[in-house]
């Protein structure tokens, strides 16, 4: 029999990512969708108008060098453009930073649970994940992370604010990990939700990069931006880092149009923190409320909050449907509910007064 073309061993265990899905159509009832952590908000101003202007010249190329993105960041957060690389959203920068540091076999640890598509790129990269459980009240168990590094470990992820759990690691905490971490080994700040901290001692983590060359920070447009649907996303490391993660970048991966959408952005920080402000106003709501109906939920730092159910998750994810809310169950662990619409928060309240402990 005449072999056919394999894939590489590693490719059969890359885990599948699962979205969240929509809300079931529920005919009289306005449904809402608060399992992608997406931004409730329009677009800010002037970035519609941006973007409608790239797609006019979307029979061209885009700028590969992103130098107008790149100029712009450069100015908003006072870094050298050598420091910076884009892409397609944070989380193709976590898989370039496995492709770039990584040989088959080697180790990346972080925090679990985490962001799912962590052990995803891991393993397409045929590197090795290195779990460790996060505390019981969702918080990065930095110790355990310190002593999980081995002599095949390339790369660490601290996810501040962790996702899905919600709690932020302090700068003191992070301080003292990084005291721990050898030099060789990368460590990488996944911001995702940088702009909806509000907690004590917060990360600094332009502070942080400039102080460890072994730091890279990732961040996203995808969350508080809004521009989730245009997959933007950018890397603040060294030079040496930095310019790894542009080699192996895919040519003219960020769009005509992202580019400028994001660029736009930036220019908008007075109503982009108006809208942030007003989304963690809800996020305190939400909390308080669900904390009356008797729930010991964790610190809430990003624009979602979670729910430790273990084996009832997939009970309470129904229930929410029922509600006309669809939530992000990870089944036999727990649920992670997006800030969304005030409709939509008073529902998950409801829920969380009804729903049996």
């Amino acid at each position: 029999m005449a072999q056919t073309p394999q894939a590489r061993a590693n490719v059969a265990a890359i885990p599948t990512y699962v979205p969240g899905k929509p809300p079931t159509p529920r005919p009289g009832l306005t449904t809402f969708k608060l399992s992608s952590n997406e931004n409730p908000y329009p677009p800010l101003p002037g970035v519609v108008e941006a973007a409608l202007g790239a797609a006019e010249a979307m029979n061209r190329y885009p700028d590969m060098g992103n130098s107008a993105l790149y100029a712009a960041l450069s100015d908003y957060l006072d870094v050298p453009v050598s420091d910076l690389a884009a892409a397609t959203g944070s989380v193709a920068l976590i898989y370039q930073l496995f492709n770039a540091f990584c040989e088959p076999g080697d180790e990346v640890v972080y925090a679990w649970r985490s962001f799912e598509a962590y052990p995803i790129a891991a393993t397409a990269a045929a590197a090795v994940s290195v779990q460790v459980p996060v505390r019981p009240d969702g918080r990065h168990d930095l110790d355990a992370m310190a002593a999980a590094i081995t002599d095949r470990t390339r790369v660490v992820i601290v996810c501040t604010p962790n996702n899905p759990t919600g709690p932020g690691v302090t700068q003191s905490e992070l301080d003292a990990f990084l005291a721990r971490v050898p030099s060789h080994v990368l460590v990488v700040v996944d911001e995702a939700y940088l702009e909806f901290v509000r907690m004590d001692e917060a990360i600094d983590g332009l502070a942080t990069y400039r102080a460890h060359p072994n730091v890279v920070l990732t961040r996203t447009f995808s969350k508080a931006y809004g521009l989730a649907g245009f997959r933007v996303g950018y890397a603040v490391g060294s030079p040496a880092i930095a310019g790894a993660l542009r080699a192996v970048s895919l040519p003219f991966g960020v769009s005509s149009v992202a580019q400028a959408a994001a660029i736009a952005s930036l220019a908008s920080a007075d109503a982009l923190f108006e809208r942030v402000g007003a989304l963690v106003d809800e996020r305190s709501r939400v909390v308080e409320g669900v904390r009356a109906a008797g729930w010991d939920i964790p610190d809430a730092q990003g624009n979602f909050v979670w729910f430790a159910l273990g084996e009832r998750t997939d009970e309470f994810a129904a229930a929410a449907d029922e509600l006309g809310i669809v939530v992000r169950p990870f089944a036999g662990e727990g649920a992670r509910v997006s800030i969304g619409e005030d409709e939509a928060n008073d529902r998950l309240i409801e829920l969380a007064r009804t729903f049996p402990r």
